[in-house]
């Protein structure tokens, strides 16, 4: 089975709102086995809207749309499905009848333009929908399905999860489409790309390689008539790209670095850290946000500049002779958060960030009785990408530290 996404919205081509309900069911569909080949954002116009329909109508079995089911005049996703299947437009009255009780309950007066939300064409099923006022549709038509589904996110998933994903496993041919994501740091995804060239020739499962901020990820993604072939055959290709970049491979899936770090620092019974200058904060933010993180995580020290660093026990004469940011005052500001802080490990980070020229320099300095390291590392970008980057870099160079890797 083919399927098209069709989210509707003059909010979404505006930049306004980010289209989550399209990244939602692009994840659901594949667990279905079904293939999704075109997402078309389409704004508040149904001519606009109704030559979309058509052209998913000629390339795809199941149409979903997002959007557009509210009571007002630019809410025209109704409308133009009915225009597409030739039916008209009546009003449910038992429907109306219990939309009017759900208002009863919570305003005085009964918007009259609500009774839109209870329209419907012979061809539809209505899908209840139990966070919100506008129920979804189920349409069947010439071998056809079209799904309507409300745009708020929470009633879309739940929607989804209650009332269309059970119809949607009786019609489905039992295929299934699994992904894994492989994450990785400190390749470029050119080089990464031809590592894995071998892999990336086969055509299932299929390789795809794409840059994140916090590296470059790799996507295996199998098609199978069974879960278990699927699960296997992403196996031996995940087997296969970790032999040639397992020490540049940090996580997978849903992992994140902090997550990543967190858990090594549970297992080893070690606390952290941190100092920082050029990232403002954002460090310290990222690490906090860690699952349970206030069992290792003792806290950060910002000191944007040299009275800071001196007033938290920066060593002066270590500024002095070696300058205001490098990698000597990174392990320095480390030594200074460990001492502060009596945490097992500190970690220090500081930079020279030019953003009139999107480039600059990130030192990282790591502190603890066993070790002691120093790492330098280019950025290239915005202010804001190079204070991202330099927070991923320090986190990889953690890692490292953390696994004896370096």
């Amino acid at each position: 089975m083919k399927a098209e996404i069709i989210p509707v919205g003059t909010e979404i081509l505006l930049g306004n709102i980010i289209d989550i309900d399209s990244s939602f069911l692009a994840n659901q569909l594949p667990l279905l086995g079904i293939d999704l080949y075109f997402i078309s954002t389409v704004g508040d116009n149904q001519e606009r809207l109704v030559d979309t329909l058509k052209q998913a109508w000629k390339r795809a079995d199941l149409i979903i749309t997002t959007g557009g089911l509210g009571p007002t005049q630019d809410d025209i996703t109704r409308e133009a499905i009915g225009e597409l299947v030739s039916e008209e437009l009546t009003v449910d009255e038992k429907l109306w009848q219990e939309l009017q009780d759900l208002f009863s309950r919570y305003l005085r007066e009964i918007p009259q333009s609500n009774i839109k939300q209870a329209t419907i064409i012979p061809s539809a099923q209505i899908i209840p929908n139990r966070m919100g006022t506008a129920p979804g549709w189920w349409v069947e038509k010439d071998d056809h399905i079209i799904i309507a589904l409300p745009g708020p996110p929470d009633e879309m998933k739940l929607m989804w999860q209650e009332g269309i994903l059970p119809k949607l496993k009786q019609r489905v041919t039992g295929e299934v489409i699994l992904s894994r994501i492989i994450k990785t740091f400190r390749l470029a995804e050119a080089k990464v790309d031809e590592l894995v060239a071998h892999v990336s020739k086969l055509s299932n499962p299929t390789l795809a390689t794409y840059i994140k901020p916090d590296g470059v990820y790799l996507r295996i993604t199998a098609k199978a008539k069974e879960k278990t072939e699927a699960q296997r055959l992403i196996s031996q290709s995940e087997e296969q790209i970790r032999s040639v970049l397992s020490s540049y491979i940090w996580g997978v899936d849903d992992d994140t670095l902090d997550s990543v770090i967190g858990e090594l620092l549970r297992a080893k019974n070690l606390s952290l850290a941190t100092m920082e200058s050029c990232t403002e904060g954002l460090l310290c933010s990222t690490i906090a946000s860690g699952r349970e993180s206030y069992t290792y995580f003792k806290g950060g020290l910002l000191a944007c500049c040299d009275e800071a660093k001196m007033a938290c026990g920066v060593d002066t004469s270590i500024m002095e002779r070696y300058g205001k940011e490098n990698t000597q005052v990174a392990k320095a500001m480390a030594e200074t958060a460990r001492r502060n802080l009596k945490t097992d490990i500190g970690m220090g980070v500081g930079g020279n960030i030019n953003p009139d020229k999107n480039s600059g320099d990130a030192f990282i300095g790591l502190s603890s009785d066993k070790f002691e390291q120093t790492f330098t590392h280019m950025l290239r970008g915005n202010r804001s990408r190079m204070k991202q980057r330099t927070v991923y870099a320090a986190l990889f160079d953690l890692r490292k530290m953390l696994l004896e890797e370096v």
